[in-house]
């Protein structure tokens, strides 16, 4: 099953106020986000992470909470992930795009909402980068943000 979360921030102190994350520490943060993650994900899921991982984290410490979350982890680049392709492999990623692409002619995977216009009217964005402030449902029908705010911190499989 493939599964899709977004805006996850590990080690992002700021984000817990910024998003009014229900965490009083990064620390409670990242173990919560972990244990959700696992709660839903089993080794053999693939989970479309659709950017903004980490912030202010080592190779050693992205390389422990990859090593730590269930499922095969494609990353879609964030604005948030500044590294290399190799980097984030080196991590533990599955794969890794620096753009977004579309999958199963269905849905396009992005870190940001896309305007859709330019594409078929069956396209569905599947995107993060927005967090808790969400588009309106209603103006944007084709659009699905996976920031983990939305999601309850994990990733969600998407039919």
């Amino acid at each position: 099953m493939a599964f899709h979360i977004s805006d996850t921030h590990f080690g992002h102190e700021n984000v817990i106020k910024y998003c009014n994350r229900p965490f009083s520490s990064v620390r409670e943060m990242n173990e919560s986000i972990i244990a959700q993650w696992n709660s839903v994900i089993s080794k053999k899921d693939i989970v479309y992470h659709h950017g903004d991982f980490a912030l202010r984290m080592s190779k050693e410490e992205v390389y422990d909470i990859v090593r730590r979350l269930n499922g095969r982890i494609i990353l879609i680049y964030g604005n948030h992930d500044r590294k290399g392709v190799g980097w984030f492999m080196d991590c533990g990623f599955y794969k890794v795009y620096r753009k977004g692409f579309i999958l199963n002619d269905k849905y396009l995977l992005s870190h940001a909402p896309k305007d859709l216009d330019k594409y078929p009217r069956h396209i569905v964005n599947i995107h993060g980068h927005i967090h808790n402030h969400g588009l309106d449902s209603h103006l944007f029908p084709r659009h699905i943000n996976v920031s983990c705010e939305v999601v309850d911190y994990k990733p969600v499989w998407i039919d």
